[in-house]
């Protein structure tokens, strides 16, 4: 799971008794070593079938970007200028060390992805995040779904990759659930909190928060993930679109 250059367990004890934000400063500079860092191969997924959908952009936004996993993708798909936004001064160090070469066309800005800034608004065409939404509550996505609402574009798209439900009783089922649990016990003992839960974004409430804050929705399969037992996808690409009076993107096929 973590590589010899990860973090030991005291530091990710350490780490897991701070805030979102301070364990994030800590943990930045071994995060890639880490299961954490959103892998390559979901990465490349995702980056096909938004070239297949739009087949380019103009500019870019990595909502929770970390280290910059995502930036790569970004640069690739969008002709113009990429941003990257977070929380953490410690992940957005790291990202501004590996892309600072390519500082005409890529920069990062440290905000809450709740409130995002007035100046980001209307300037995206593409918006996407990676393993960043177990860190709001099921409460707090209308506010992150309109910001990021309010950043994009007419026509605009946002774009995750959403997992199928875990089968019930499953290892993975347990475990994460285990997970969520603890992370519910700890946060109501010890502050300051750190909200980090497996199984707070089902795809129907998510749909229809985004649907509330503006989005059409649809989603398309990611094909390198395979089926599930009962034909449907492992994992689905969400595209939210801003609406525009303009002529839609092509689709793929919806599932």
């Amino acid at each position: 799971m973590f590589s010899s250059h990860g973090p030991s367990v005291r530091e990710l004890a350490v780490q897991g008794l701070s805030s979102v934000e301070r364990g994030y400063d800590l943990l930045a500079p071994k995060f890639d070593h880490t299961p954490f860092r959103t892998p390559d191969r979901m990465l490349d997924a995702v980056e096909e079938t938004l070239a297949q959908v739009a087949g380019g952009f103009d500019t870019g936004l990595d909502v929770c970007c970390g280290t910059g996993a995502g930036i790569d993708m970004l640069r690739r798909l969008c002709r113009g200028r990429v941003t990257g936004v977070d929380l953490s001064a410690g992940m957005l160090a790291e990202a501004g060390r590996r892309y600072g070469a390519d500082a005409g066309r890529v920069d990062f800005v440290r905000a809450d992805a709740r409130a995002l800034p007035a100046a980001l608004a209307d300037t995206y065409d593409l918006a996407v995040s990676f393993g960043a939404f177990g860190h709001f509550l099921p409460k707090e996505r209308p506010a992150l779904f309109s910001g990021i609402h309010a950043a994009l574009r007419e026509g605009g798209v946002f774009a995750f990759p959403i997992g199928a439900p875990l089968p019930l009783g499953s290892p993975v089922w347990w475990a994460t659930t285990g997970f969520d649990s603890a992370m519910r016990v700890r946060n109501a003992v010890w502050r300051p909190p750190f909200v980090m839960y497996y199984r707070t974004f089902p795809l129907g409430p998510v749909r229809e928060d985004l649907r509330a804050a503006g989005f059409t929705v649809e989603t398309v399969p990611l094909p390198p993930f395979g089926l599930r037992p009962d034909g449907t996808p492992r994992w689905r690409l969400l595209l939210a679109r801003k609406p525009t009076g303009q002529a839609p993107v092509r689709k793929l096929r919806v599932e």
